[in-house]
């Protein structure tokens, strides 16, 4: 068992928990653990793009763009830090090394996805989350005070009258306790419960499953967000591959079998999602067709890259003819309950991310708003944590408790989760 002492614990290595890490004060000492590969996360999967107000006379569109999208059942007070702040966090990211697709006059290239008024999504191609990922680990690298640990699993959190002090982890079956000022907890969503989800299969609860043992308040957690079209595959591969909302937001239509549109694919995704359940129910058929082949072809190749790609792998040409395209699970707009600088409920802890639930997204989330949410929010852990850390000295104290199997503890998460979900009226297809 080995003790490690640090000013900030990081679990994840996502666009929030990096992001989180770069904006923290360079004088202190930060570890940043992922449960896998430091680019094994979701930030990589995300196809689409960002959401971003395009001016600040679209920062009340914006916001009533996000309320209608989530049934009004969402934070105002968080949406509206999220629409304003969202141009600084862009800005600084593009700063840090995106390079975002640019139109003919050399703008950001602006486009539309479901339930957005305007085109307001920044994007490089079709897979920014993966180019958001490469420019935060590339940056995080080049920190001296961040130090990255992957493959290193988080057992539990180190409580002590409700304050959080730390983390148990294991990492090649060695135990790690980490002591440390603030813990911040980045490790995503839920969609490794599900067997048809979008995420990545390690990502199954395990922020849920933390504050569920200690108590830690949560929001929520019954509103799962289902995306309408991920890549109907008859080879049943763990993951399905998701169609982006961006391919029906630069024009792609929805058809039944039979040829026959039958919604209007820019409605919120859970419209959309139950227009093709509906669909699929009444023509007895496990998918509906997503068809964007009418553009021009090079177009297609260069915008969709990612997709066109990984669809012929499958043996579908996107640019000849319709994707079969089916719902599956791919957001939890619930989690740890944390306020707008995203402190939980326990002291000197925060969650960001998937983790958390800020309330911005209501019922269901408006498309593209993830990777905003993760930037603007993490970014306010920051400046708090910077605010207020040099009050705090490291607590430390004897752990007795020994862990040596994470399969074991997987399972019991997995448990504590599902059932806890299900209490709440959530569904899990587990």
């Amino acid at each position: 068992m080995e003790n490690k002492y640090v000013d900030v614990l990081v679990v994840g290595s996502g666009v929030a928990g990096l992001y989180c890490a770069l904006n923290l004060r360079q004088d202190l000492d930060v570890i940043v653990v992922s449960k896998d590969k430091i680019d094994c996360t979701n930030t990589s999967l995300a196809q689409g793009g960002i959401s971003v107000a395009r001016d600040l006379d679209d920062v009340p569109f914006f916001t009533e763009d996000t309320l209608k999208a989530g049934k009004y059942k969402n934070n105002i007070q968080a949406v509206n830090v999220l629409t304003k702040e969202s141009i600084e966090n862009v800005d600084y990211l593009v700063s840090l090394g995106l390079d975002v697709d640019k139109d003919e006059d050399g703008n950001w290239d602006y486009t539309k996805e479901g339930a957005h008024c305007v085109n307001r999504i920044i994007h490089t191609q079709d897979n920014t989350g993966e180019n958001v990922e490469k420019i935060l680990v590339k940056n995080s690298f080049q920190h001296k005070n961040i130090r990255i640990s992957e493959d290193t699993f988080l057992v539990d959190i180190i409580e002590r009258n409700n304050k959080c002090i730390g983390a148990i982890l294991l990492k090649d079956k060695e135990q790690i306790n980490v002591f440390a000022k603030f813990v911040v907890l980045a490790c995503g969503g839920i969609g490794g419960l599900y067997k048809n989800s979008t995420s990545q299969r390690i990502l199954r609860g395990d922020g849920l499953a933390v504050a569920l043992r200690h108590e830690i308040e949560l929001k929520d957690i019954n509103y799962i967000q289902i995306h309408p079209t991920a890549f109907y595959d008859e080879s049943g591969d763990e993951r399905r591959f998701l169609i982006s909302e961006s391919v029906r937001g630069e024009g792609g239509k929805l058809y039944n079998i039979n040829g026959e549109r039958f919604v209007d694919e820019l409605q919120p995704r859970d419209v959309v999602s139950d227009a093709i359940f509906n669909e699929m129910k009444k023509t007895n058929t496990p998918y509906v067709h997503l068809d964007i082949s009418f553009l021009n072809e090079e177009y297609l190749k260069n915008r969709f890259s990612t997709i066109y790609n990984k669809c012929l792998e499958k043996g579908t040409d996107i640019t000849k003819g319709p994707i079969k395209v089916s719902p599956a699970q791919h957001y939890f707009m619930g989690g740890i309950k944390v306020d707008l600088n995203s402190k939980t409920s326990m002291k000197n802890l925060y969650a960001v991310g998937e983790t958390a639930c800020t309330g911005i997204h209501g019922a269901n989330r408006l498309a593209s708003n993830s990777l905003l949410e993760g930037l603007v929010f993490s970014k306010r852990a920051a400046k708090d944590i910077n605010e207020n850390i040099d009050q705090f000295n490291l607590t430390k104290v004897y752990i007795d408790e020994m862990y040596t199997s994470r399969e074991e503890i997987e399972e019991e998460n997995k448990r504590i989760v599902v059932n806890a979900i299900k209490d709440k009226g959530g569904v899990i297809d587990d």
